[in-house]
C-alpha cells in the first residue's frame, strides 16, 4: 500500500471514529442539550437570545445560520475552548455535546 493510500485510509478511520464518538447516528436531543447549556455556566457568557456579545463571548442566537458553521467546527471550540472559553472536552460527555448541538441549531 502506497503511503497515500494508508494516510487516506487512516484519516478515514479516524473521521468514522470521531462520527461515532459524537453520535452522528444520533440527531440530539434540544431540550436536553437546553439543560446542558444552562447547567454548564454557558449561559453565564453566552446571549442566546439577542445578538449582542458578552466582553470575549459571542452570541449564540443564529449561531448556525452564519457562514461556515458546522457541528464539526462547534464540537472542535467547545471540545477546546480558546480566547477566554474553557475546554469542555472532559467535563461533557459525548451525549450531552450531540443534545448541546442540537439546541444550539434552535436559536
Amino acid at each position: 500500500m502506497k503511503l497515500a493510500q494508508r494516510i487516506f485510509a487512516i484519516g478515514c478511520s479516524a473521521v468514522i471514529i470521531s462520527a461515532l464518538a459524537f453520535g452522528a447516528d444520533k440527531k440530539g436531543d434540544a431540550k436536553k442539550g437546553q439543560e446542558v447549556f444552562e447547567n454548564s455556566a454557558c449561559m453565564g457568557c453566552h446571549n442566546t437570545d439577542n445578538d449582542e456579545k458578552r466582553g470575549n463571548a459571542p452570541a449564540l442566537k443564529g449561531l448556525y445560520k452564519k457562514a461556515g458553521v458546522t457541528d464539526a467546527k462547534v464540537l472542535d471550540k467547545v471540545n477546546k475552548g480558546g480566547n477566554g472559553m474553557p475546554p469542555y472536552d472532559e467535563q461533557l460527555e459525548p451525549a450531552q455535546k450531540t443534545d448541546l448541538i442540537a439546541y444550539l441549531k434552535t436559536l
